[in-house]
């Protein structure tokens, strides 16, 4: 039997109903064609499923398509937008947080290496960057700040529109990676401040290896391709584009955009669910408490008992992780949670129990037990 799984953070499973739809544009009978091979029909017919998945990518950020670019994923959106705009600006100023991916960290460091200058901002212990550090931060040099819409460890959700407002009023870039927000928030770039925003199609029951990158259409804003080749997404990622991974991108948009709200409302109902039935145990420290945080996620750091011998307690019977999918494989505290200011010893003590449209009361009431039990069990 499938353990309850609470690890929607890392990946989601992708919704029933959208994988007839992708696998359809798989085979013989399909509409398998290349959608850059625009003079014959098939090609054409392939062309049409990718603007119309376009389409509905933007009609969730409220977005012109023409400013989606199809990426493989949030990881490579964010380096497309880092990396593309740094390379604009030679040997200037990025500003972005202590807790960012390392699809962002990592980006920032491999172009602190060559020359440009970055500033990585501590987060309140609540987990949250606040505005005003953000706008200390920056210098007549910065071009960029990079700032994730919530947290992926503690799911806490930062004033990505006071940040932006900062930014338009000083001609800065403003990139959000909105990997964790874009199945959980409504994130209208219409009405935010905001000029790049990366998304990931499986952390909202979407395909993996797909993504996508919003580029807002300004004059002063162009990206350097990160890819060369046969010069799709109008030259900015060269590559054969995958219709049935793209086709499932676009379904899953528009299935957030129609269900958020109330898939919103019963994760975080099922979250608190669990966070009472646990908490009655005592030496729980909910990380990201005193900030607000998306529905699904609940972080904890547990008093007297190892954070590796509980993982792998854990393990047998519930799916869940001690943090980010990236760092599963590595002993080391999260940079998260020291960024936060908790001691290493608790901060490697930690769990991240994350939710998502699939978890179920049965689940939760599984998880309540066997947490509990095997707590006692390690304390005593």
């Amino acid at each position: 039997m499938r353990i309850p799984y609470f690890d929607y953070a890392a990946t989601a499973p992708a919704d029933p109903r959208i994988i007839p739809a992708m696998t359809s544009l798989l085979g013989l009978d399909g509409d398998f064609a290349n959608p850059s091979s625009t003079l014959h029909a098939p090609g054409r017919t392939a062309a049409a499923h990718i603007e119309a998945a376009r389409a509905q990518v933007a009609a969730l950020l409220d977005a012109d398509p023409r400013e989606i670019v199809f990426t493989s994923g949030a990881t490579e959106a964010n380096n497309l937008a880092i990396k593309g705009l740094a390379e604009r600006h030679p040997g200037g100023h990025i500003v972005t947080s202590a807790i960012e991916h390392d699809a962002v960290l990592a980006p920032c460091a491999q172009l602190e290496a060559r020359g440009w200058q970055v500033t990585r901002v501590t987060p309140r212990p609540s987990g949250d960057v606040e505005p005003d550090a953000i706008a200390d931060a920056l210098r007549p040099d910065t071009f960029l700040v990079s700032l994730m819409h919530a947290n992926n460890e503690t799911g806490v959700i930062n004033d990505i529109g006071t940040v932006g407002a900062l930014c338009r009023a000083r001609s800065i870039a403003f990139h959000v990676d909105a990997a964790q927000t874009a199945g959980a928030l409504a994130l209208n770039v219409r009405a935010l401040p905001v000029d790049l925003v990366s998304l990931s199609a499986h952390k909202f029951c979407g395909p993996k290896g797909i993504g996508a990158l919003y580029l807002r259409r300004r004059a002063d804003l162009e990206l350097e391709p990160q890819l060369h080749g046969g010069g799709q997404e109008r030259g900015r990622r060269s590559g054969t584009l995958a219709t049935h991974q793209i086709v499932g991108l676009g379904l899953a948009c528009e299935l957030v955009r129609c269900e958020r709200e109330a898939d919103a409302a019963r994760i975080a109902a099922l979250r608190d669910r669990l966070w009472a039935g646990v908490s009655p145990l005592g030496g729980l420290h909910l990380n990201g408490a005193g900030a607000p945080r998306l529905p699904g996620h609940l972080n904890l750091s547990v008093d007297g008992v190892g954070g590796e011998v509980l993982l792998q307690a854990l393990a047998a019977d519930l799916a869940i992780s001690g943090g980010s999918a990236c760092h599963s494989a590595t002993p080391r505290p999260s940079h998260v949670l020291t960024a936060m200011g908790l001691p290493p010893a608790l901060a490697q003590a930690s769990l991240r129990f994350s939710l998502g449209r699939f978890t179920t009361a049965d689940e939760i009431g599984t998880a309540i037990e066997v947490f509990t039990r095997i707590v006692m069990r390690l304390r005593g």
